[in-house]
């Protein structure tokens, strides 16, 4: 064999031999950069900042295709430095071969960037991006609905609220009714009192037991003098609310009055203690429209009888006091007092 022939052979050794090394070297590296990469995410759940930095800066040094370090690298960096999150995020969206998944996160990753300095319409361009790869995205479907409502384009808001219900076969119609509510409130503000009734009448045939379109509703009324409606209006709000209806307690005792037909009151809060018995708000304006009636002992008696069921309660205790002042002896009212005072320390020692 002659020497070129010995050479070419020895070549060819040297060759495969590197190939094989560094195909060893890349094997050693992968389990290594992936190991890596589970810690820094260990120390991102962690709340571990800068370790996770760290980490991930030695995986991508070491492989800088690692588009999932880059990635949780921007993320990472969004709250201290969103800048430097975009250029990072804004550098993956030219990387060859990208899957669909990894398009979508790098869209979302930007999203959150931009939100982050407040570029919102940039942020709600790297949405639609995402819904041009993924339609039935979830996340940039209530992205855009808190956005439009950020906007105050309820129109918007809505429409991006119903595909997303659609998607999530979850219906919800009072967030619907909500944005209707939205709308004649901007009318309300703008003077227009008969195109807000419409949307305040429409939030109602959207949901009817979303409360607040009768309350707004009631309101309007009020402000043309239709105070039959209103009244109905508020009613309405009062029994479909009865956490937040005693705002309207006011409007309805005073509605009443107007119309002469003040003896209607006390109905009406007997109603609301129909719903709900322990409603503070109801049994000590009601105790107050049987003491205007001059029936005090009936009063007293509503009192007592909703202290059974609010122990510890002492507001009660204090409006029964109110009306036991005009025909009781200081010694009768300094009974009471001590009742009250005796209550406070339960509650202060329990």
């Amino acid at each position: 064999m002659s020497f070129i022939n010995y050479f070419g052979l020895f070549l060819v050794v040297i060759f495969l031999t590197i190939i094989i090394y560094k195909k060893q070297i890349k094997n050693i590296k992968k389990p290594e950069i992936n190991t890596l990469f589970t810690e820094a995410l260990n120390f991102m759940v962690r709340g571990d900042k800068s370790k996770a930095i760290s980490l991930l800066k030695d995986v991508v040094k070491n492989d800088s295709n690692h588009i999932a370090a880059y990635l949780q690298l921007g993320n990472i960096l969004r709250s201290d430095n969103p800048e430097k999150s975009i250029k990072i995020h804004q550098s993956l969206t030219v990387r060859p071969q990208l899957s669909l998944e990894l398009k979508v996160d790098i869209h979302r990753a930007l999203a959150m960037d931009y939100e982050a300095i407040g570029q919102m319409q940039k942020a709600k361009k790297e949405v639609e991006q995402i819904l041009k790869i993924e339609k039935r995205n979830l996340w940039a479907l209530s992205f855009l609905i808190t956005l439009s409502e950020f906007d105050q384009e309820w129109d918007k808001a809505a429409l991006y609220s119903k595909q997303l219900q659609k998607i999530t076969g979850k219906k919800d119609t009072d967030s619907l009714a909500q944005f209707e509510i939205y709308k004649g409130l901007e009318k309300l503000e703008d003077g227009l009192i008969n195109e807000a009734e419409l949307f305040f009448k429409r939030s109602i045939k959207v949901s009817s037991e979303y409360a607040p379109g009768y309350f707004y509703l009631g309101n309007v009324y009020e402000k043309k003098r239709d105070l039959a409606k209103a009244i109905e209006s508020w009613e309405l709000y009062a029994i479909k609310d009865l956490k937040n209806n005693h705002k309207v307690f006011s409007q309805i005792e005073s509605a009443l009055f107007d119309l002469g037909r003040y003896s209607e009151v006390e109905k009406f809060y007997k109603r609301i203690l129909d719903f709900d018995s322990e409603h503070f708000q109801a049994i000590i304006r009601l105790a107050n429209v049987l003491e205007e009636k001059g029936e005090r002992e009936q009063a007293i008696s509503l009192l007592d009888n909703s202290l059974i069921q609010k122990k510890g309660d002492i507001r009660t205790d204090l409006m029964k006091i109110k009306l036991l002042i005009p025909n009781s002896t200081p010694t009768e009212l300094a009974q009471q007092i001590d009742v009250v005072l005796e209550k406070l320390l339960v509650t202060k020692f329990d």
